[in-house]
């Protein structure tokens, strides 16, 4: 039987509820339980599809096809564990399937209502798509005391009642903060939070409290005793020099063993950590370093890339280097500055993105990388203006663009008008179709040619990588591009769709239509980041 536990944030957003909820999960399937974690976001939004990465961080993308909160992807890379579809919910989610219930006269003419028909689909993927695990998490997005996340927390209460108190913890993630002018830690804003949870009808099992520094013992006494919560359940989450130290420091302050005492449950093997203190080595003490220069236009926020400055990092710990990230924003990118800007870079990036905003800096930082011999890696919208790069400049087709843009007579990339989806179903859309949920998304085999550099990375034929776009590199001047140098190394299983482009004269030159971020962890960097970050550890 599966056990239940609910992670909560408050006082404060952006705690790390899904970074202690990815360390807890790699904890307890180090002690030989199986894990899923799941996230419930409070935000009236489907999915995360359509929000700006300023708003939201990334989208990521699983296998069978999810738009998705950015915390599955620390889930991912933690556990090792494949997010569905069924792991991340929205307020958006629920409220659009009972309106489409209460549409088709599935409650026989009753009222509906937060309670109980909101609560009960909350309730319902909570539980649902299980398959033997021992423990679910299940992460609530938001703070205490927002109202979206009502509903969210008053379901949890119910199904804490429902299915046996000895079968359900809650956690809650909190701020400890430092005043320097008293020269003291303040617990009263923890006190606050888990007081507004209390009015809610829910007590904090365990408590998480983020400080930048160490936590007295009294201090701990005194949460413990003003929240109602064993002394040895208030757990210092004290900040790491690397995400990926977070887990052996809650196993050092008992985190995974006050969890297991709740359930009365004893360690089915001998633990050990050295796999996560070995990684937090190899990203403190490397033996070198190197700059990658990530073109892109949201370099503002951070979170816009989680999953791309995490490979990049993965691909460093395999190359035993520091990858320092040196964020360009491409609107300011021209030719009076390109020099300056790109040229303490030992390799260059352009990720994903939509929009012709800033696509012209892109492409002049490519042309440098392509001329210069630096390598450069492009990511789905990458590698799309790298073929209208390479189009302009080497082909000598200068009016190469995409139909993203605009209308154009040489469209090297245009609209995907019909495809197939990774359920089997059929997509079909127009410039005028929803943007949410209509683009290319999930898991699609790639076959790759032999005596190309990426057959050689990957030593496998078949691939199969995520997507997320809606437009294509235009099959129509692949002969033209191959008779130039320009190799199509990688296709749809079909033949018809170039998911990967290689230069042959250049010491490291990739784009592919995918997002290879997606699938990369620490313990298993992935073989495009690791050829990569190796490549520009060759320019150093």
């Amino acid at each position: 039987m599966a056990r239940f536990i609910f992670v909560t944030g408050g006082v404060v957003s952006s705690l790390g509820k899904g970074l202690a909820s990815a360390s807890l999960a790699s904890l307890l399937q180090h002690h030989g339980y199986k894990v899923r974690i799941r996230k419930l976001d409070p935000y009236l939004n489907v999915d995360p599809g359509t929000m700006s990465p300023y708003q939201h961080g990334e989208v990521y993308v699983t296998d069978d096809g999810a738009e998705t909160d950015l915390d599955l992807g620390h889930y991912e890379r933690f556990t090792g564990v494949t997010s569905k579809k069924s792991d991340n919910i929205t307020s958006g989610k629920v409220y659009q399937k009972i309106i489409s219930k209460e549409r088709k006269g599935e409650y026989l003419g009753a009222t509906v209502q937060v309670i109980p028909h909101v609560t009960n689909e909350i309730k319902e993927f909570v539980s649902k798509d299980l398959n033997d695990e021992d423990f679910v998490i299940c992460e609530i997005g938001g703070t205490i005391g927002d109202i979206e996340s009502l509903p969210f927390i008053e379901a949890i209460r119910q199904f804490h009642n429902d299915n046996g108190h000895e079968n359900s913890l809650f956690m809650h993630v909190t701020l400890v903060p430092y005043i320097a002018s008293s020269g003291e830690l303040k617990t009263k804003p923890t006190q606050h939070s888990v007081k507004e949870l209390r009015s809610l009808g829910i007590q904090p099992n365990i408590l998480l409290c983020r400080a930048d520094r160490e936590i007295p013992e009294d201090e701990r006494r005194k949460i413990g005793l003003f929240c109602n919560v064993k002394g040895d359940c208030v757990i210092p989450a004290i900040n790491a020099n690397s995400i990926y130290e977070v887990p052996v420091n809650f196993f050092n302050e008992g985190l995974d063993k006050r969890v297991l005492e709740y359930f009365r449950l004893e360690s089915k093997k001998e633990i050990d950590l050295k796999m996560w203190s070995q990684v937090s080595k190899r990203i403190l003490e490397p033996e070198g370093s190197i700059e990658i220069g990530i073109v892109g236009k949201y370099t503002g926020l951070a979170d816009a890339y989680k999953s791309l400055n995490e490979a990049l990092s993965h691909g460093g710990i395999f190359n035993n280097v520091r990858v320092k990230l040196n964020w360009i924003e491409s609107e300011e990118l021209n030719g009076s500055n390109l020099e300056n800007k790109l040229n303490n870079c030992h390799g260059i990036l352009v990720p994903g993105g939509f929009g012709e905003r800033g696509a012209e800096g892109k492409i002049a930082a490519i042309k440098y990388a392509r001329e210069n011999k630096i390598p450069y890696f492009g990511i789905c919208f990458g590698m799309q203006l790298a073929v209208i790069e390479m189009a302009r400049n080497i082909l000598g087709i200068k009016e190469a663009n995409s139909s993203e843009f605009a209308d154009c007579k040489e469209s090297i990339v245009g609209l995907m008008t019909e495809w197939s989806n990774v359920d089997n179903t059929t997509e079909k859309r127009t410039k005028e179709s929803d943007l949410g949920g209509t683009m290319r998304l999930g898991a699609y085999e790639a076959k790759l040619k032999n005596n190309s550099k990426v057959r050689e990375i990957y030593d496998t034929e078949l691939i199969s990588e995520r997507h997320r776009h809606r437009y294509e590199v235009n099959n129509n001047y692949a002969t033209l591009f191959e008779s130039n140098g320009v190799h199509f190394s990688g296709y749809s299983p079909d033949g018809l769709l170039p998911e990967i482009v290689e230069l042959k004269d250049h010491p490291w030159f990739i784009g592919v239509q995918f997002h290879p971020e997606l699938k990369s962890k620490p313990f298993d960097p992935h073989p495009l980041f690791k050829s990569f970050i190796g490549a520009a550890k060759n320019k150093t």
